[in-house]
C-alpha cells in the first residue's frame, strides 16, 4: 500500500503562491472528500501558513494530487511542479514527522505546528465522503505517531528553548522598531491560537493595552478578556487604527481584511507617528500597497526569518537530539506499516504451498492404497515437514524486507512468481 505526501512549503514557493495553494477551514472537509474519492486513497490535508501538505494512503494517488493542488491555483502541472515535493513511503513518514516535531518550520521547533497538525488530523477523521471516512487505519497510525514524535522531542529536547515561534518573531520585529513596547498599544486581528501566543507576547513585552477584533464578538471579548485587553466589534477596527502603534493580523480571511483604502479612510491624515503592521496571515491579511504609505511600516511572515535568525544557534544544539527521537519514530510506524502488506502475502504464500501439498499427497495415496493408515500418515507427516523447512527461510526473510525498507518489490516478486490471488495484496485488518 503506497504512503505519499504531496506538498508546497516555505522552502519551495513565495508566500504569494503559497496563499494560493492553502485551504481554509471551511474548504477542507470538501477538499478531503473529493481528494480521497478521486485518488481512492485515505488522504489527510495539512494547511498551514507555510505549507499545504496531501497525505496519502492507498493507490498511488501523488500525480493525481500534483493535478489537484495545480488546477487550484491555476497553473499547468509542469508549471507547478518545481514548487511542489513529492516523499514517498519511509520518505513520507519521516516527513510528517519532522514537521510535527517542529524540523521542517521555517522558523525551527515552532511550537503552532503540532497543533495544526492536530487539528488537520481531526478534521480528517470527523469527514465522511459517500464512499466512508477519508481516514483509514495507516494514516490513523502514521498521524498519532506524528503527534507522539512531536511531543516527545519538545519534553525531552531543548528544541523550544528562546522565543522563536511566529508570534514571538511578530513582537520583536515591532520591538526593533520601537526599542521597547512599554507603554504602547496594538490591536490584533483574528482570535484564533496564533492571536492568542501574540497577546501573550505583547503582555510579556509591557504593552500597555492590546485591543482584539474578531468577526465572531464571543470570541474576541474572550480571548481580550483573558489577556486582559480590550475587544471591538469586527466592523469597528478601523476605528482603533488610528489610536495604535502595533497591529498584528492573523485572521483566516480568504482575501486582505486591511486595504489601502481602509487605512486611508482610518487615517484621512496619514498615520501622525510609526505604525508598525505586521501581517503573520496566510492568504494575506493585508494588501501589500498598505506598506507604500507614509509613516507605515509593513511585514509579512516571509520577513520574520531574518529576526528569529539569532535566536536559533541554541535550538540548532539540540537538532542530533530531536533527529534521534524522529528516526525512532520512523522505525517504529514503518516496521508496523510494512506488516499490512508481509502478513497477508506470508499468509497466501503458506496457503498456496499448502494446496498443492495436499493435491499431491491425495494423488500419490490414490496409487499408494495398499498402505497402512500409520504410512499415510507418515507420508502426509513428511510432506507436510518439507513444505514447513521450504517456506521458512523465505518467511524469515520476508519480514526481514518489510523491516528494511525493501519490502514493496520483494512482495511483488513473490506475488508474481507464485501467482499469489490478489487478496494477498496489502490490507488493511
Amino acid at each position: 500500500m503506497p504512503l505519499a505526501v504531496v506538498g508546497v512549503s516555505h522552502r519551495t514557493a513565495p508566500i504569494e503562491l503559497r496563499e494560493r495553494f492553502a485551504f481554509g477551514r471551511a474548504e477542507l472537509p470538501g477538499a478531503l472528500i473529493s481528494l480521497s474519492e478521486y485518488t481512492g486513497a485515505e488522504t489527510v490535508v495539512l494547511s498551514t501558513c507555510n505549507r499545504t501538505e496531501v497525505y496519502m494512503a492507498g493507490p498511488d494517488g501523488a500525480e493525481l494530487a500534483r493535478a489537484v493542488l495545480a488546477e487550484r491555483v491555476g497553473m499547468a502541472p509542469d508549471a507547478a511542479a518545481p514548487h511542489l515535493y513529492v516523499h514517498r513511503d519511509r520518505g513520507a513518514a519521516e516527513h510528517l514527522f519532522r514537521v510535527s516535531s517542529g524540523l521542517d518550520s521555517m522558523i525551527l521547533g515552532e511550537p503552532q505546528i503540532q497543533g495544526q497538525v492536530r487539528e488537520a488530523y481531526a478534521v480528517a477523521r470527523e469527514t465522511a465522503g459517500a464512499s466512508g471516512p477519508v481516514v483509514g487505519p495507516a494514516l490513523n497510525r502514521l498521524f498519532q505517531t506524528a503527534l507522539g514524535v512531536g511531543g516527545k522531542v519538545r519534553s525531552e529536547t531543548g528544541l523550544g528553548i528562546g522565543a522563536a515561534s511566529v508570534s514571538s518573531a511578530a513582537v520583536d520585529l515591532a520591538k526593533k522598531i520601537f526599542g521597547s513596547l512599554k507603554g504602547r498599544r496594538a490591536l490584533v486581528l483574528g482570535a484564533g491560537e496564533m492571536s492568542e501566543t501574540t497577546l501573550e507576547c505583547l503582555r510579556a513585552e509591557g504593552v500597555r493595552t492590546a485591543i482584539v477584533a474578531n468577526r465572531t464578538w464571543e470570541r474576541a471579548r474572550e480571548l481580550a478578556e483573558r489577556w486582559g485587553g480590550e475587544a471591538v466589534k469586527w466592523e469597528q477596527f478601523g476605528t482603533a487604527l488610528a489610536g495604535v502603534d502595533i497591529v498584528i493580523c492573523s485572521t483566516a480571511a480568504p482575501h486582505p481584511v486591511l486595504t489601502r483604502e481602509r487605512l486611508r479612510q482610518a487615517l484621512p491624515n496619514g498615520a501622525a507617528r510609526p505604525l508598525c503592521i505586521i501581517d503573520i496571515a496566510l492568504p494575506r491579511d493585508v494588501e501589500p500597497g498598505v506598506g507604500e504609505e507614509p509613516n507605515v511600516f509593513l511585514y509579512d511572515i516571509d520577513d520574520l526569518q531574518a529576526i528569529v535568525s539569532g535566536n536559533l544557534d541554541r535550538r540548532r544544539a539540540e537538532l542530533p537530539a530531536a533527529e534521534q527521537i524522529v528516526g525512532a519514530g520512523v522505525e517504529d510506524f514503518w516496521g508496523w506499516y510494512s506488516s499490512l502488506a508481509v502478513v497477508p502475502t506470508i499468509r497466501a504464500l503458506r496457503d498456496h504451498g499448502e494446496r498443492v501439498r495436499q493435491a499431491e499427497v491425495e494423488r500419490a495415496l490414490r496409487s499408494l492404497q495398499h498402505l497402512s493408515a500409520d504410512d499415510q500418515q507418515a507420508i502426509d507427516a513428511l510432506t507436510r515437514a518439507l513444505l514447513n523447512k521450504l517456506l521458512h527461510s523465505p518467511t524469515v526473510r520476508l519480514r526481514q524486507a518489510a523491516g528494511n525498507g525493501r519490502g514493496t518489490g520483494v512482495l511483488d516478486t513473490v506475488r508474481y512468481l507464485f501467482e499469489l490471488e490478489p487478496d494477498a495484496a496489502p490490507h488493511e485488518d
